[in-house]
């Protein structure tokens, strides 16, 4: 396995080098480009039966959505199937300043690989190649376990087409066990297997006062501008502790390990003298909890700003929702609230909201006893159960489409990955150790009954 690492971090530096963003503003031919690259990754194999780069139409439309790759090998022998994903596209880079070196250059400084999409999630991908490459060395290319390989290009965007991709590629798509290499681990020794996810609600929201733009010395002190409707609403989103205060969000109980404040600090990078928010401990504020985050403002800029009553501000919201609470009735809970509490009779509008279930992991399968054995025989050490406060709500509609699979929730990362933030970076021992946990699950679940 050892020898393998120098080509898997070539090709996964390959892979980093398109700068594949999903979102609308950027170029789509990037994500064309990186849905070729990947194929002709899996292509190299000459493992599986058929390779395809395939899109789906969004919604009820006629647009069509990203580039995904999908490849298959039918099972043989009575042998299960196993649907190993990841997704193809990465977050936007931010300012290319915030970075140490360039985001689109993967750069190795002492055990780690930098770069966008270095761990989130091309790591995923490269694993993905490089475990059934190791498979085939181990047990030859006659093997009879079942093979579906299903690369997304726009899990950063939504997945705006993913249920009707899994309706087109039914099929091809249905498997025993589902392997989601797109979450982290515990730390850079201790391998985790991910079994709760938060679901996500997340939208567009304009706040209007004024028909148009006023001077802000003529008619300030008695017109209410945007910015400040905008300020005292968002501010009714938290209490004082920094808790979520929208009635009718939920909490799970559960139990969580150890994680200490410092640790907080350390891997969210807290500034001296700046405190946690939330009450309960670290781990089920993170977990367990619902948090809302103001992502994004449209207003005037500092270097723009001139002396006027802004009529209107639009923000981006996106709130984490805990376990065991639909996002439509999340979703439900926050307009009403937004409403109730919107200063002077501002007006509201909400756009471009998005949806996603949370999910919880059934730990009773034996893909799951599998999983956790691959993992301690290939890091030396026990896996842990971890939750996740991102989310991955495609999950839920692969359980809904596939409701009898084993759905087995992986990753490369590490607490100080970085995912989704300037000098995002994958760990090169973690990389190895992922690929080894993959090789050994494949091998086993090959000689499965």
């Amino acid at each position: 396995m050892q020898a393998g690492l120098p080509s898997s971090i070539a090709e996964l530096s390959r892979l980093v080098r398109i700068p594949s963003v999903s979102w609308a503003a950027f170029e789509p031919q990037h994500v064309n480009d990186s849905a070729d690259a990947v194929a002709d990754l899996v292509n190299g194999l000459s493992v599986f039966e058929s390779v395809e780069v395939s899109r789906a139409t969004i919604g009820d439309t006629e647009v069509q959505g990203k580039p995904a790759v999908l490849a298959t090998r039918a099972a043989r022998n009575g042998k299960p199937t196993i649907l190993l994903y990841a997704h193809h596209d990465v977050q936007p880079p931010g300012n290319d300043e915030d970075w140490d070196s360039a985001p689109f250059e993967p750069t190795v400084r002492g055990d780690r690989i930098y770069g966008r999409g270095a761990a989130d999630d091309k790591a995923g991908i490269v694993t993905h190649i490089a475990a059934i490459r190791a498979l085939v060395e181990t047990v030859g290319a006659d093997f009879d376990l079942g093979l579906a390989l299903f690369i997304e290009g726009e899990e950063e965007s939504g997945s705006l087409s993913f249920k009707n991709f899994l309706h087109q590629h039914k099929e091809q798509l249905s498997a025993d066990v589902i392997v989601v290499a797109d979450s982290s681990n515990w730390d850079v020794t201790t391998p985790a297997l991910t079994v709760a996810l938060r679901g996500n609600v997340a939208f567009q929201l304009e706040i209007r006062t004024l028909a148009h733009a006023s001077h802000s010395g003529m008619f300030g002190g008695a017109a209410p501008d945007a910015m400040l409707a905008a300020i005292q609403l968002l501010a009714t989103l938290h209490d004082g502790n920094g808790s979520v205060a929208v009635a009718g969000l939920t909490t799970r109980d559960a139990e969580t390990p150890d994680y200490p404040e410092s640790q907080l600090r350390e891997e969210a990078g807290l500034l001296d003298g700046v405190t946690a928010i939330g009450t309960g401990s670290i781990l089920s504020r993170i977990w367990d909890q619902p948090a809302i985050t103001v992502t994004g403002i449209d207003a005037p800029t500092v270097a723009n700003a001139s002396n006027t009553l802004s009529p209107a501000v639009r923000v981006r919201i996106s709130a984490r929702i805990a376990p065991g609470q639909s996002a439509t009735e999340a979703y439900a809970a926050m307009e009403t609230h937004l409403r109730a509490n919107a200063p002077f009779g501002a007006h509201l509008a909400f756009e471009h909201v998005e949806l996603g279930n949370p999910f919880l992991v059934d730990t009773s399968g034996w893909a799951v006893a599998e999983a956790k054995t691959a993992m301690t025989d290939a890091w030396g050490v026990t896996a842990v159960e971890t939750g996740i406060g991102g989310s991955i709500p495609f999950i839920s509609d692969l359980v809904e489409m596939f409701p009898t699979a084993q759905i087995l929730v992986t990753g490369v990362e590490d607490p100080d990955s970085r995912a989704h933030s300037p000098n995002e970076s994958l760990h090169l021992g973690v990389f190895q150790r992922a690929i080894l946990t993959e090789t050994v699950l494949l091998a086993r679940l090959n000689e499965h009954r």
